[in-house]
């Protein structure tokens, strides 16, 4: 047998009629069907097609996915600082505090407005020089 049989029959009809007439068994078969030379020239425009089509798309999501991001980046850093001042128990904030130096304890402490104690160290050099104004703290007892 060759590569081909039947091939004498002009009609598809008469040479499937020959095919099924001599053959031992007929069975459903998957195979690789070579393409006609039109037929793949169509192929190749119809992906030539697609694939423009998905460029464009992709082109499409990355923009959306960009706009997302923009939206999801300072909620994500906010939940970062919200997560770190949970974790700490306290925030990190920047308002006036006032510094007291007790030059005899040779220390420096600052208070917050609310009055209560947020740093003590140990006073430098410059802080222990006398000044004209010495602050004293005067305590009324009642």
């Amino acid at each position: 047998m060759g590569k081909s049989l039947g091939k004498e029959y002009t009609s598809k009809i008469e040479r499937v009629a020959f095919l099924k007439d001599n053959c031992d068994a007929c069975e459903n078969k998957g195979y690789m069907k070579p393409y006609t030379p039109e037929e793949l020239q169509g192929h190749k425009e119809n992906l030539a097609n697609v694939s423009i089509e998905i460029a464009e798309i992709e082109a499409e999501m990355k923009q959306v996915q960009a706009e997302y991001k923009g939206r999801l980046k300072p909620l994500k850093e906010q939940r970062a600082n919200m997560v770190s001042n949970i974790k700490a128990k306290s925030e990190y904030v920047n308002e006036v505090c006032y510094r007291f130096t007790d030059r005899e304890a040779r220390v420096t402490e600052y208070y917050n407005d609310e009055g209560d104690m947020i740093e003590s160290r140990p006073a430098t050099a410059d802080e222990l020089q006398p000044t004209l104004f010495q602050p004293r703290i005067v305590v009324f007892w009642l």
